[in-house]
């Protein structure tokens, strides 16, 4: 088996595993801080919330950070030290007996994150251009189905096991991911003895800041549009359903939908993007992906829903990997890692607000104004794209980026 792919497959366990270990604790929140000693119901949803949401800021924060660690020490380090310590600070979560316990272990969480920034400069630096769409495709449809189906599996085991068996299973599951890293990847990367750069000086360095930028509000609009139903799916699917007894069953389908159909339509949307350039997947990617959620507020029964956010999400698997191929274009390689963190950056930051808008709007206005707004945010992005991107960009003979003269 050649190198990348045998990369490739542990990256993308591992990633996936991390996003799970993100995002299972969200259906168990309010139950297990219930199980902590706190019972008035307002201050639950808003330890959950809490709980919830510090782990992305503090990734956000901290994956530039590491991204540049992985350029300066070498990406497996990276990987090595944020699945171990993920898979211990996971774990340790089951022993806690104090919410600002579990908040405190979340927020350290956050801090060791870099597993996922550190995957795709890996795969990015070191699979030939030949392969790099497909490869990166792939890999992209790792982290986000981790984040969207582990709701389903943290609501799954806290049910089958019991609440604190959900972290032990997520911190062994970070523990294989650990071990098969120390085994099976391989990454040649010579250091260079360089003056360590200011993320300024970086700044500077990028060579392309305009893409750079529409590029990262890109992933943060999409990371948003995902994250916008997390808070009100419940409360939709109970509207929509005349049967009650399932509704935690239906909103983790209906809400892992869409990570589902990421899985199967990444790859080849990454190799389309190989083939017909990324910014076109990007642009047409955004159209649909936004005419898709206006249905979504019509819809009449649960199963109407998950089909939709099964076409949502085949729509969504072109955005993350076109978006990471042009990154890896434009961007020179001892700047990858760094640039790859503040993209990984406005993923989390699109996580968290994604969160808190849905929750916002349904508070404010109605559930099915969340469908309407998140709409309107990926299609102004698509005019965005298209006048910064499509306009401006195109690709040359072998496949680069190059700026439209004239």
């Amino acid at each position: 088996m050649p190198i990348w792919k045998r990369n490739l497959i542990v990256c993308w366990f591992g990633m996936f595993v991390t996003g799970v270990g993100m995002s299972q604790i969200a259906p168990i929140m309010p139950l297990y801080i219930k199980q902590l000693g706190v019972d008035d119901p307002a201050s639950i949803a808003q330890l959950s919330g809490i709980a919830f949401g510090i782990t992305f800021i503090i990734s956000a924060i901290f994956s530039p950070i590491w991204g540049q660690a992985a350029d300066k020490f070498g990406r497996k380090p990276m990987l090595l030290r944020a699945s171990l310590g993920m898979a211990i600070v996971v774990g340790c979560m089951g022993f806690v007996h104090h919410v600002y316990g579990l908040i405190g272990l979340r927020m350290l969480q956050g801090t060791i994150t870099g597993y996922s920034t550190a995957c795709t400069t890996l795969i990015a630096t070191q699979t030939d251009k030949e392969h790099a769409g497909y490869a990166l495709g792939t890999l992209s449809t790792a982290n986000i189905a981790g984040s969207l189906i582990g709701p389903t599996i943290g609501g799954f085991v806290a049910e089958h096991f019991g609440l604190r068996n959900s972290f032990f299973i997520t911190g062994a599951l970070l523990m294989i991911a650990f071990i098969t890293t120390v085994l099976f990847v391989n990454e040649s990367f010579i250091r260079e003895h360089k003056k360590t750069l200011r993320m300024k000086e970086v700044w500077r360095a990028v060579p392309e800041k305009s893409l750079t930028v529409t590029l990262f509000v890109t992933f943060f609009v999409l990371t948003v549009a995902l994250y916008s139903v997390e808070p009100i799916i419940t409360v939709y699917i109970t509207q929509l359903s005349s049967n009650t007894s399932h509704v935690t069953l239906l909103a983790g389908l209906a809400f892992s939908a869409s990570g589902l159909a990421n899985i199967l339509a990444a790859p080849r949307l990454g190799k389309l993007s190989d083939r017909i350039g990324a910014n076109k997947v990007i642009l047409v990617a955004l159209i649909v992906a936004g005419v898709l959620f206006i249905p979504q507020a019509f819809v009449q029964n649960p199963w109407q829903l998950m089909g939709l956010r099964f076409l949502f999400g085949l729509a969504a698997a072109g955005l993350i990997p076109s978006v990471n191929i042009l990154i890896k274009r434009i961007t020179p390689d001892s700047l990858t890692g760094r640039v790859f963190g503040l993209n990984m950056s406005a993923g989390y930051l699109g996580i968290f607000v994604g969160s808190v808008l849905g929750g916002q709007v349904a508070a404010w206005f109605s559930i099915r104004d969340v469908f309407f707004i998140t709409s309107a945010l990926l299609l102004i992005n698509a005019v965005w794209v298209y006048y910064k991107v499509n306009k401006r960009y195109g690709r040359d003979e072998h496949g680069s980026v190059e700026i439209k003269r004239g």
